[in-house]
């Protein structure tokens, strides 16, 4: 029985059926906090807590899923390819829009860590929060940041977003697809993105791209920003 739960084909199994049960959780009652992803983290911790397996072993043999991941993402270019006729016209506010929201993003962080008393460690592990987990992870590095720390700020804000972020925007009155497509994106990287996908195919293939230019802007901004506040400290 221990080999057969330490087996890839197990742990690969049983990674799946989590989510498959927490996304039909979801489908049935609808409830934000219910996310399929939240529901999956905490089930497959608790299983893996329960069976005594290291998180090392259970990351390698769910590679496979990990690399598919990359080619998800990729996938969203095809949903971008049929809406380009919505990016006419509008790549300058577009660009503008999610520059914005990469520096709101990098110094609201900063901001409120501060308020906080943290460590400078903290800030340069959570300030790439709102990028895309390689990106992120490759900036946290570079700035001496912690990447485990950097990765568990990633999920937090993508769950966040795809949780509380449709009901902002409806809040707020922001109903066109394009606003809110690049809204999730920006805000909540790919997590946020799979959630505009259910919104409608505009707002998935806006949060598609607003993932690759929201990685490629705050990997430029952060360095500049570390360089100015070395100056000023």
């Amino acid at each position: 029985m221990d080999g057969i739960v330490h087996s890839k084909i197990f742990l690969l199994a049983l990674t799946i059926a989590v989510y498959y049960g927490a996304f039909n959780l979801y489908k049935r009652f609808r409830f934000p906090l219910l996310n399929p992803l939240l529901v999956s983290i905490v089930a497959v911790i608790c299983i893996l807590h329960a069976l005594g397996i290291d998180y090392a072993e259970y990351y390698e043999a769910n590679s496979v899923i990990n690399f598919m991941l990359g080619l998800s993402v990729v996938s969203l270019a095809y949903l971008l390819e049929q809406n380009v006729e919505r990016l006419k016209g509008n790549t300058v506010p577009i660009l503008a829009s999610i520059f914005m929201g990469s520096l709101i993003a990098v110094f609201s962080i900063r901001f409120v860590l501060w308020l906080m008393g943290a460590d400078s460690v903290i800030v340069w592990s959570l300030q790439p929060k709102s990028v895309t987990t390689p990106i992120a992870i490759s900036i946290a590095e570079s700035t001496g940041g912690i990447p485990a720390l950097t990765s568990l700020g990633v999920v937090f804000a993508g769950i966040l977003g795809s949780v509380v972020g449709p009901g902002l925007l409806s809040l707020f009155g922001v109903r066109d697809s394009v606003a809110r497509g690049l809204a999730m994106g920006t805000a909540s990287h790919a997590m946020g993105t799979a959630k505009a996908m259910e919104m409608g195919a505009v707002e998935g293939a806006l949060g598609g791209a607003a993932i690759g230019i929201m990685g490629i802007l705050t990997a430029i901004l952060i360095p500049i920003v570390e360089r100015i506040a070395a100056v000023m400290a």
